[in-house]
């Protein structure tokens, strides 16, 4: 069967139908894209560029590139995270596309708006065994909110109004309640790569149009409409859980000054994981050590109600304690529909958030009943105990226990922490100090993956201007093509530093009971330890890196690191010997169930 003919176009018909394209997209709100490298992606790459030069009042596209783009992604994804509006990436056809599914499935899972754009071949040459053509518009289905594409016959075989309406589908899908990650599939027909003078030509007619065309602001996602009465009552004993936030960080503050209000009004304790973002908030009474307390032989009794605020936290002995407690339980999160219950047995669920939902409802005790104050009385007798006991057990010690308590004592009040997943944001959440000053604490437990780590981090230092990230070795290896990154840091001023303990592989796993005797080889299956000198890597990158002695030159080693656009301070455990201590801890405060006498 002979295949359809080519749709008729020029170098420069593909570039006026990328600009366009772009161009639809920056006007509901795209601001930063990062670009990977290719043939077929090269006319949104030309685009991509001449909007980053030729923009109205210098708001043009902000342009990162990169050789990696499982990197790439990853990068944009910590961008929308900071702020809550979607980068774009762009990709050539083929295999690269796949490299854009960890950080779509992270996307989908923590609700995050995500935009990947993807070059390909036109529909004709689909299915005839042409080179680097591929199904990827099948690639990210499953995780994408939409999965969108070009005219089959290629871009510039699209109308204007139809680059319109693409773009405004793509944008609004990106962040809708949920947002996350949106796939275009973009066909283009070659000729690919215009001349000289086609890119002159455009580049003029952008410069003398940028004047007339101001962006607006951004767009944001309508507010989910009211629910139901709440099943809570403020009149008695209840509990608050709070998850992980997800929501815009420029949001939380308003969420807390809510908390607070309920706080001083029930009297309920507030059990709020260190994702929260609420630890160290003024006014805010919490327990910390829940973690600890909870531990097997605890006698803390089950709320009698509990108010549940976004996903649930990653401590697997507080969500034990959540599916004994008997009475209604009211799940709000921030503008996320889904089932976030995680099996608990929730009553109602509402994605109002807690300021509205907090709004709508009928006035507050004017203080908190007495019954409420004596239940909540163990809680904080406890915590209080255990905090002091954890000040004695992790003193003089380089523990991994200890580094989190001592980090979250000595960063800089206010400065973003992202914790990688496994031992570092499990470490954070046990063993930080409870008067350790507020800071935005984030960590992308959507599917718990240490896929792209520093490249998360990068993009969250680029949205927040700076940020610490506390990693194990392995997590950081996985993604050591994120030391590229450190010369766009440096480009705009932003500082990230990576605070590595490395404990000579997965140490999480060494907190399973398969670590027993035996003739399993542990090692090699599991902990997977690699001869590699994390130090040297990052300074072959460029990246300047010190290897601490022990803890006690953790203020010095702060002070060298922070100031610098991409540092890396090394600190090393033994992770066996941490196995034992968390062990040894949890036993200890497990008894600590705050009773009239304290014991």
């Amino acid at each position: 069967m002979t295949p359809p003919p080519a749709h008729p176009c020029s170098a420069a018909d593909n570039l006026r139908a990328a600009v366009a394209l772009l161009q639809a997209l920056q006007r509901r709100g795209l601001r930063r894209l990062v670009l990977c490298p290719g043939s077929r992606s090269g006319p949104l790459a030309v685009a991509a560029g001449l909007l980053e030069r030729h923009a109205p009042d210098g708001g043009g596209l902000e342009l990162y590139t990169a050789v990696d783009e499982r990197s790439a992604a990853f990068l944009a994804l910590g961008l929308g995270r900071a702020d809550g509006l979607a980068a774009a990436v762009v990709t050539t056809s083929g295999t690269a596309v796949a490299n854009l599914l960890p950080a779509a499935v992270e996307a989908d899972h923590g609700a995050i708006p995500l935009l990947l754009l993807s070059a390909d071949r036109p529909q004709r040459l689909k299915g005839c065994g042409a080179n680097q053509t591929v199904n990827q518009e099948r690639f990210l289905q499953p995780s994408a909110r939409r999965c969108l594409s070009g005219d089959p016959r290629g871009l510039a075989a699209m109308e204007p109004a139809a680059l319109e309406a693409l773009a405004a589908e793509a944008w609004g899908a990106s962040h809708a309640s949920p947002p996350g990650p949106v796939h275009l599939n973009l066909p283009l027909e070659e000729p690919l790569h215009g001349s000289v003078d086609d890119l002159q030509q455009l580049a003029q007619a952008l410069q003398a149009t940028a004047a007339a065309a101001p962006l607006p602001a951004p767009t944001v996602a309508p507010a989910p409409a009211p629910a139901e009465p709440s099943p809570l009552d403020p009149g008695r004993p209840g509990a608050v859980v709070v998850g992980p936030w997800r929501g815009p960080l420029s949001d939380l503050p308003a969420c807390a000054e809510a908390l607070r209000r309920w706080q001083a009004a029930t009297g309920w304790p507030v059990l709020a994981d260190g994702l929260s973002g609420l630890r160290g908030w003024p006014g805010l009474r919490l327990i910390h050590s829940y973690d600890l307390l909870l531990a097997e032989g605890h006698a803390l009794p089950p709320a009698p109600q509990l108010l549940r605020l976004g996903p649930m936290p990653a401590s697997r002995r507080l969500q034990q304690w959540i599916a004994t407690c008997p009475g209604p339980q009211l799940l709000i999160s921030e503008a996320d529909p889904r089932n976030l219950d995680a099996g608990a047995g929730v009553s109602q669920r509402n994605a109002l958030g807690l300021v509205a939902w907090l709004q709508a409802q009928p006035p507050l005790p004017v203080q908190p009943p007495a019954a409420s104050l004596a239940w909540a009385q163990p809680w904080h007798r406890a915590d209080a105990t255990a905090q002091a006991q954890l000040d004695q057990a992790l003193a003089g010690g380089s523990s991994e226990p200890a580094i989190a308590r001592a980090l979250s004592r000595q960063l800089p009040p206010g400065l973003p922490v992202m914790l990688a997943s496994s031992s570092p944001v499990r470490d954070w959440e046990s063993f930080a100090a409870a008067e350790a000053p507020q800071r935005p604490l984030i960590s992308f437990r959507g599917a718990s993956g240490i896929d792209g780590t520093l490249s998360l981090a990068a993009g969250l230092a680029l949205g927040c201007g700076a940020l610490v990230l506390v990693t194990g070795d392995l997590a950081l290896l996985h993604d050591s093509n994120g030391w590229l990154w450190w010369q766009q840091l440096m480009d705009r001023g932003v500082r990230l530093t990576v605070v590595l303990i490395d404990n000579g592989g997965g140490g999480i796993f060494e907190q399973l009971p398969i670590r027993a005797d035996g003739p399993l080889d542990f090692e090699r299956l599991f902990a997977m330890p690699q001869a590699v000198d994390q130090v040297a890597l990052a300074q072959a990158h460029g990246v300047p890196a010190r290897r601490l002695g022990d803890l006690e030159a953790l203020p010095e080693g702060l002070r060298w690191a922070l100031p610098h656009p991409l540092a890396l301070l090394e600190l090393r455990t033994n992770r066996q010997a941490d196995a034992r201590l968390r062990q040894d801890l949890r036993r200890r405060m497990a008894g600590l169930h705050g009773g009239p006498h304290g014991d």
